[in-house]
């Protein structure tokens, strides 16, 4: 029992390593890295903003499509979940760099962002199996926060490499391939007691997620101003050199990244509390930016609290799922990650008009309005409910009243813990 124990603690920071590097690779290299190598595409393919736009909303469905897949997979083989966004995201990218036409491109381009969307709720069931119950949030903001990592070094390859963006794809496929098969190695399946669940899920279930839901669709509208337009404003408004846009873009990994550090103490915190401290962050982040594109420095700040308030957001969204059912937190991740998606592809789309019309500013201040009003719906509603790990959903019967959050995230470990022990 001790060589056992002592074996699972010498292995978590390896899984934390390798989960966090996954979704680097899958979110920050393959996924979010077309917006910073576009302009150099649509250099060398004619590739004109709307046909871009054209791939990019059809990035956006498979996005929201393909964590449908967690729902069924994630608790029960997170690595078959593992293979397939490794395929998809590697085997995306490597045919992005082959192609010689449009229609070869975006079909490859669309086909990589299926590996982002696969990676979360494998990751959630992956850290839950691997890592120690009081341990699992703050493991699961670790990993999250790869995101950060992600974009710092897909920036770092673009001053290293563009405009050869072909070569810039390639080295990014491979190094996805190998992480991945880093993963599937240190992951040791059946070998923690708090695998998911696999109970079907509910209407009562999905409608303890409406508050969840709703912030995680006014997330996506809030952060699409950057994640579409950040680079725009700077060179249309600002008058920022290219390589002045990717240190910006460094800047937001870099914030992403920093999402690390803050795990533990934000871990004793609420769901509710997390969310709000996060999303103020990105608010200021997006009004800075917004406020003075011209101002380098000011840039760099407000870059660098989007960074880490929209990846903390994202890490306090799959709390606040565990802290409503833990059991099945592969599958609550992914659908409010699908939310979330769902809210970045009307935003853009919404945002966009309102540029064209009138102009970056009051696009980017929509932008801040939308992600307050994710914080007032979160401190109006905090009745987000959790259901027991190893129970049922019983969801409106009697005798069965789900208990009142969310609760904080060390709470909820603790008594996982401690039915593991009863």
């Amino acid at each position: 029992m001790k060589r056992t124990f002592s074996f699972g603690l010498c292995r978590e920071p390896s899984v934390i390593v390798a989960g966090t590097a996954f979704i680097a690779a899958t979110y920050g290299l393959v996924r979010l890295a077309y917006g910073l190598f576009l302009p150099d595409i649509q250099a060398d393919l004619a590739l004109d903003s709307a046909r871009a736009g054209y791939i990019s909303s059809g990035s956006s469905l498979v996005y929201c499509l393909a964590p449908l897949c967690g729902f069924r997979y994630g608790r029960r083989n997170p690595q078959v979940l593992i293979v397939v966004a490794t395929a998809t995201a590697a085997g995306g990218v490597w045919g992005m760099a082959a192609a010689g036409d449009l229609l070869t491109f975006g079909l490859f381009a669309v086909i990589s962002s299926a590996g982002a969307g696969l990676a979360s709720p494998a990751m959630v069931s992956v850290v839950r199996r691997n890592i120690a119950a009081n341990r699992v949030d703050r493991a699961q903001s670790m990993v999250n926060s790869g995101t950060g990592p992600g974009l710092v070094a897909a920036g770092a390859l673009a001053l290293a490499f563009l405009p050869e963006w072909r070569l810039t794809w390639a080295i990014i496929g491979v190094v996805t391939a190998v992480i991945a098969v880093a993963l599937l190695i240190t992951d040791r399946p059946g070998s923690a007691a708090q695998d998911e669940q696999s109970h079907t899920l509910s209407v009562g279930w999905i409608r303890r997620h409406g508050t969840a839901l709703t912030i995680a669709v006014l997330l996506g509208g809030a952060s699409s101003a950057m994640w579409t337009y950040g680079r725009a404003i700077l060179v249309d408004t600002g008058g920022s050199s290219q390589r002045g846009t990717i240190i910006a873009w460094i800047m937001i990994g870099i914030g992403g990244a920093a999402v690390a550090l803050t795990a533990t103490p934000l871990a004793r915190w609420s769901a509710t509390s997390a969310w709000t401290l996060s999303c103020g962050t990105m608010t200021v982040g997006v009004l800075l930016v917004a406020a003075a594109p011209g101002q380098m420095a000011v840039t760099l700040v407000g870059c660098l609290f989007f960074g880490w308030g929209f990846t903390s957001a994202t890490s306090a969204l799959i709390a606040w799922t565990s802290t409503i059912d833990a059991a099945r937190s592969a599958a609550g991740t992914a659908l409010l990650f699908i939310a979330l998606m769902f809210g970045q592809a009307v935003g853009a789309t919404a945002l966009g008009a309102i540029i064209t019309g009138a102009g970056y500013g009051l696009a980017f201040v929509v932008a801040a309005v939308l992600s307050s009003a994710s914080i007032a719906v979160s401190a109006l509603d905090r009745t987000g409910r959790r259901v027991p790990a190893d129970g049922a959903d019983h969801s409106g019967e009697p005798g069965h009243e789900p208990s009142a959050g969310p609760a904080p995230a060390e709470r909820v470990a603790g008594d996982i813990e401690a039915r593991q022990c009863g």
